[in-house]
């Protein structure tokens, strides 16, 4: 698996490991919480799934042409990993209250599929062909999808875990000290610097 997709993954496992519905749902206002933040993710990972499969179907890379504005875009979030906060989500990828548990039983598969698929796309067009629009950042290449998706999901779950525990620590200091305890929790301040990482 690709070193992003993998970071991503072990991120999100990281992040969500031994919380329980109670603590997915905690979020600050106007954010969403740690669930919503999860199938967001899942949805985006299933689009660009179906993004890959329609490139392939088709025989041919669907990217447009790629303009300034899609150069700068991506090369701020793609190259310098900077992901703007409080930007909207495509539509499609608004969470529309899927199970936590589904959602967490499922999202590894889709991000091996999505990284499968990716690499078939990769091989076929070659690695220096722009493959797919993404809706925000344009048309990006094989490695650009890897890396922004990784970093941007890894980022986001951070934020997740961030937000949640400082509501929680708010709520209850006795119980977030217990939830540390129990999951002898090394993996918040790992997760939290993966921002800086990617």
């Amino acid at each position: 698996m690709d070193f992003y997709l993998q970071r991503l993954q072990d991120a999100i496992a990281a992040a969500t490991e031994g919380l329980n519905a109670e603590a997915l749902a905690l979020h600050p206002e106007g954010k969403w919480c740690a669930a919503q933040i999860m199938e967001h993710l899942y949805l985006t990972y299933r689009g660009t799934i179906k993004g890959f499969e329609r490139c392939l179907e088709a025989g041919q890379p669907l990217a447009r042409p790629i303009t300034l504005r899609d150069r700068v875009r991506s090369f701020v979030v793609v190259r310098l990993r900077y992901l703007p906060a409080g930007r909207r989500a495509p539509k499609n990828t608004v969470p529309r209250g899927m199970l936590p548990e589904q959602v967490r039983a499922e999202i590894k598969a889709k991000i091996f599929a999505m990284d499968a698929i990716i690499t078939r796309a990769e091989e076929t067009f070659g690695p220096r062909t722009r493959l797919l629009d993404h809706p925000i950042l344009g048309p990006l290449r094989a490695w650009e999808w890897r890396r922004f998706t990784g970093c941007t999901g890894a980022i986001m779950g951070s934020r997740s875990v961030r937000y949640g525990t400082e509501l929680w620590r708010d709520q209850d200091p006795v119980a977030m000290i217990v939830h540390i305890e129990n999951r002898n929790l090394t993996s918040l301040p790992v997760v939290a610097t993966l921002e800086h990482e990617c």
